[in-house]
């Protein structure tokens, strides 16, 4: 959801297009979306960085961020999270910060196995916004407002409202018959995990980690099954929970 007015590019977000040499790392910080509970961040995009960083080893600090206090991020730097900081980097959208990772740590696994792979994850991100988001998101606005302090509950009615022409409640009604075709949304997917445990083949990838995150937002939000037990799609996002020591995991879904 924090993505929607993304308008920052890579090249404004870094100095030169040179790797970060491992002996002058400085700490690294994630802003992430997070609610009244900062030990829940919720945010799909969020949790895209979240498993990117994972990916490459990096160690990071995470700074939970409620909706209110998101134009203050570092000086207002975005109007988004997630926000990465990285020494004197700083970069916005999980897809730009996927590639700034790419490149400025090389020597650590890829998180898109090439050019190609970085054109297929574009396509991925659009299905994902497209078939999932759209699908599900509707059904979650009510359990993310149940999550937020009583300020950012009044700017999330507001803006959601404002955005939809109908109150959080009707959205939530209305979306129930999307929802019941959602199984049928994930065909693709569920046909190419048949032959590979990964959408990026034998081990994950960026992409992975961008169908990831729009599960991982139901999970933290709603206590709604979205999946049969014996669905492929289910097995592969039980997989990805366990990536990197478990790091989607660490957070409990909701009950």
């Amino acid at each position: 959801m924090g993505e929607l007015y993304s308008a920052i590019k890579l090249a404004k977000c870094r100095k030169d297009s040179v790797a970060v040499p491992a002996e002058t790392l400085m700490t690294i910080t994630l802003y992430e979306l997070t609610g009244a509970d900062t030990a829940r961040p919720f945010s799909p995009h969020c949790w895209k960085t979240v498993l990117s960083l994972a990916h490459k080893g990096l160690e990071f600090e995470r700074s939970p961020v409620p909706f209110t206090g998101v134009p203050e991020v570092e000086n207002s730097f975005g109007r988004i999270v997630p926000v990465l900081r990285d020494g004197e980097h700083v970069v916005s959208d999980s897809f730009d910060i996927a590639l700034y990772l790419d490149e400025a740590y090389p020597d650590q696994p890829s998180l898109f196995g090439g050019k190609s792979g970085v054109a297929l994850s574009r396509f991925i991100e659009a299905w994902a916004i497209t078939q999932i988001h759209t699908t599900i998101g509707g059904r979650l606005l009510l359990d993310i407002h149940a999550m937020l302090e009583p300020e950012d509950q009044i700017y999330f009615r507001h803006s959601r409202e404002t955005r939809f022409g109908k109150t959080l409640e009707e959205i939530v009604d209305a979306s129930a018959d999307r929802v019941k075709d959602f199984a049928a949304r994930l065909d693709p997917l569920r046909l190419m995990l048949k032959r590979q445990l990964y959408i990026g083949g034998d081990s994950p990838l960026f992409a992975d980690y961008i169908v990831f995150g729009a599960f991982q937002w139901a999970r933290v939000c709603s206590a709604e099954q979205l999946l049969e037990p014996d669905d492929p799609v289910a097995d592969w996002f039980e997989r990805c929970l366990d990536l990197h020591g478990g790091a989607g995991r660490a957070v409990a879904a909701a009950a």
